[in-house]
């Protein structure tokens, strides 16, 4: 019984702990994102190291936009094409929704946190997918990163 009782407490502590995505925290969604890993419904992980393309996002003020896969370059430029994604973000009562869409299917992510650095989606197959706020990558003269 201690023990259902402390299963039940931590699920509590969970579902309390949800960050509550509200209309102002749209914007943070615009920008360059990096993934870092992704966790598997069994709490298994996959980490990422250096990536060689980036998620674009850039959503309007009515919640509409477009997701792009970006290729950074050393002189800080990105190589893109013309594939993307149709994106539009849904409020319900307790969750926040990525909508995406193509001319050949339609799916959903649900935001679980997102701030000025991180964001954090969960599909429809339970994989969450962690990723950080980034930008162009050049290198100068000296070699050093710089934004």
């Amino acid at each position: 019984m201690k023990k259902v009782f402390g299963v039940l407490l931590v699920a509590l502590l969970f579902v309390g702990c949800k960050q509550k995505i509200t209309s102002e925290d749209v914007a943070k969604i615009n920008g360059y994102w990096e993934i870092e890993k992704v966790v598997f419904e069994d709490g298994n992980e996959k980490k990422y190291g250096a990536n060689e393309s980036f998620d674009y996002f850039q959503i309007d003020k009515n919640y509409a936009g477009i997701r792009k896969k970006v290729m950074p370059q050393l002189d800080g430029t990105f190589l893109v094409n013309d594939t993307f994604e149709n994106v539009k973000v849904r409020f319900t009562d307790d969750h926040t929704y990525l909508d995406y869409s193509t001319p050949y299917m339609k799916w959903s992510e649900e935001i679980i946190s997102l701030t000025d650095k991180e964001l954090v989606v969960l599909n429809t197959e339970k994989k969450e997918y962690h990723y950080k706020k980034t930008g162009a990558i050049k290198l100068g003269g000296d070699d050093k990163k710089t934004e």
